[in-house]
């Protein structure tokens, strides 16, 4: 039932500061401004590519100050996007799991999942803003059996685990899997990626949170501009290659650049190397 990964909203303590930063690095735009009574926050949302991000300001006791005051600013919520929420709302009911319904989004209640934060919105057509293509994947960070979470998720969101692609890494010290929606239309998931030690940055993150929402990942496809901006900024991003200034295919921008998000980028269609279809990478 979920399309795409629509979205993520972030907890920040001044929206318009990082409204700047994320429109410097990604060419994010500001779409719109309002409030969330389940977030208990004033948001500003960013048009990032076909996509969205929020940023949310405290507006008093709630969700985004508890966040706020527990972790700092960072990735708060998981945003994915269905064309039937009334059909996941009698989804969710059949599985008596509870959820909140404001302002067009449904929020999951917290225990529903291994520690992902989760909203589902409306699927709508966005025209593309900006160098970035979309949000393709969210991170959820386990210390639980990831074969267990990827039959829950399933079951809650009505996808199909024969379209799933394993994943693993020795680089960065994890094994799970990819609950993609759309093979080979999209590249669009949840990645569930259950740390195997304490040793790498992910090890210690979930020995710190345990399951967890770790990162996002979005496409460009205009990787060069993108490169170019982080550069110019003097902003810190590990390159998938050796050089940071001529590197082909993309990176890993440090949370400190971008209010506590750590975000993948990936040039058009690469992501698949890693995503079952190595036939669909285009060359650079």
């Amino acid at each position: 039932m979920l399309d795409r990964c629509d979205r993520v909203q972030l907890a920040v303590h001044d929206a318009a500061k990082a409204a700047q930063r994320f429109g410097l690095l990604l060419g994010a735009e500001v779409a719109r401004r309002d409030h969330s009574r389940h977030l208990a926050a004033r948001r500003t949302v960013l048009a990032v590519g076909e996509s969205e991000f929020e940023l949310c300001e405290p507006d008093g006791a709630g969700l985004t100050q508890d966040f706020l005051s527990h972790r700092g600013e960072g990735l708060m919520t998981a945003g994915y996007c269905t064309a039937d929420l009334d059909g996941m709302v009698k989804r969710w009911e059949g599985l008596d799991v509870a959820y909140d319904r404001d302002a067009g989004q449904l929020y999951l209640a917290a225990g529903a999942t291994f520690g992902l934060p989760l909203v589902i919105s409306e699927s709508t057509y966005r025209p593309r803003v900006g160098p970035v293509s979309f949000l393709y994947e969210t991170t959820n960070t386990l210390a639980s059996d990831w074969r267990r979470v990827a039959a829950v998720y399933a079951g809650l969101f009505g996808l199909d685990p024969a379209r799933f692609s394993a994943i693993g890494s020795p680089r960065f010290g994890y094994v799970g899997t990819l609950t993609l929606f759309d093979p080979p239309n999209r590249l669009d998931r949840i990645e569930l990626s259950q740390a195997t030690d304490e040793v790498h940055a992910m090890g210690r993150f979930v020995k710190k949170h345990g399951d967890s929402l770790y990162m996002c990942y979005v496409e460009v496809h205009d990787w060069p501009a993108v490169r170019g901006r982080l550069l110019e900024a003097n902003a810190r991003y590990t390159p998938r290659g050796s050089d940071p200034a001529s590197d082909p295919d993309g990176g890993w921008v440090h949370p400190k650049e971008l209010h506590g998000l750590l975000l993948g980028i990936s040039r058009t269609g690469l992501a698949w190397e890693w995503s079952g279809r190595e036939d669909l990478v285009p060359k650079p």
